[in-house]
């Protein structure tokens, strides 16, 4: 289990079920397990503190930003 972090400002935006090993490119939406404080913003998931983009939505998946 994993805890995503904003890399700007480090505030917890959700936790992660990873299988394997590796860098996380993208995160499957069904193994999101708690949201924490990140936000949907059009086609962007965000970080709800400082506005930083995450992530972009597509339609199973957010596609990380590296």
């Amino acid at each position: 289990m994993l805890t995503i972090k904003c890399a700007k400002c480090k505030t917890k935006l959700f936790k992660y079920k990873k299988i394997g090993q590796g860098r996380v490119l993208r995160c499957w939406k069904s193994k999101i397990t708690r949201l924490y404080d990140g936000k949907v913003k059009g086609k962007n998931f965000v970080c709800e503190n400082c506005g930083n983009i995450i992530a972009e939505i597509k339609d199973d998946r957010l596609e990380m930003n590296s």
